[in-house]
């Protein structure tokens, strides 16, 4: 028991850089106490003592602000950082190694009694602040939940869920999508890195690149057609409102996108 207390300890140390001492972390940590709670909260849920476990996880939240249901499984070097408006449903699982931050909820969208509601974390999973997962699939290992993002079906393992509804960046050579692969860091702090955009941004440029393109080429093609008609005395062959020149604003719509 001492020993998971002290890796519960450490893990806050390795990926919170405000962390200063073990002291701050056993003494300020609302996260940490919550898990500490909810281990004989668990303990009693599962041996008949359903009161006494719901008793326990309501003084925790009272406590902390992290409201742990006593049913949900949670695994080994969990970190809740801040904590304050975690929800965790009954029948949800969190891995060992994932990291939750302030205002997540791991909810469910089903009311039948007994059934699988709540979502299942895999390992070393990032689930970020204020992010709602809402069912019961499962967030593959090492994937990332973005900051608010609404994620109401599974994620790959690996992968990064950001917007609302979630959208999916699949992960690249077995690496977390957000990571650049010479890069890659051990713990990414609210689950996306500035390198990767969201898919829905990656899809308007590339839109607006294609646009820019097409009208290049369409330009190129009535300059040829103008240069053949001069050459062949034909004036009439090129209408008064071919856009012989370029129009399209590519820069101006990328800045509206924004970088």
């Amino acid at each position: 028991m001492l020993s998971r207390l002290r890796s519960d300890i450490q893990c806050i140390l390795e990926r919170d850089p405000a962390a200063r001492s073990r002291w701050e972390v056993v003494t300020c940590y609302p996260g940490l106490h919550a898990i500490w709670l909810h281990r004989p909260a668990h303990w009693c849920w599962t041996h008949g003592l359903r009161w006494t476990g719901r008793f326990i996880s309501h003084v925790s939240r009272w406590l902390t602000g992290i409201e742990i249901h006593p049913g949900a499984q949670i695994g080994r070097h969990v970190f809740i950082d801040h904590g304050m408006g975690v929800v965790i449903g009954e029948t949800a699982v969190v891995g060992d190694g994932c990291t939750i931050y302030h205002g997540v909820t791991l909810g469910g969208t089903s009311l039948y009694k007994g059934a699988k509601r709540h979502p299942t974390l895999g390992r070393n999973v990032v689930v970020a602040a204020g992010a709602k997962v809402l069912g019961g699939f499962e967030v593959g290992d090492g994937a990332k939940i973005g900051s608010n993002a609404v994620v109401i079906k599974p994620v790959p393992a690996g992968a990064t869920a950001v917007g609302i509804p979630a959208r999916i960046i699949p992960s690249k050579a077995g690496q977390s999508a957000d990571v650049a692969q010479e890069e890659a860091p051990a713990f990414s702090a609210y689950g996306v890195a500035a390198q990767q955009e969201d898919p829905l941004t990656q899809a308007m440029r590339g839109l607006i690149d294609s646009a820019q393109t097409q009208e290049h080429q369409i330009a190129l093609l009535w300059r040829a057609i103008e240069q053949l008609s001069a050459a062949q005395h034909a004036e009439d062959c090129v209408p008064g409102d071919a856009a012989t020149r370029e129009h399209f604003e590519a820069q101006r719509l990328n800045d509206i996108i924004g970088k």
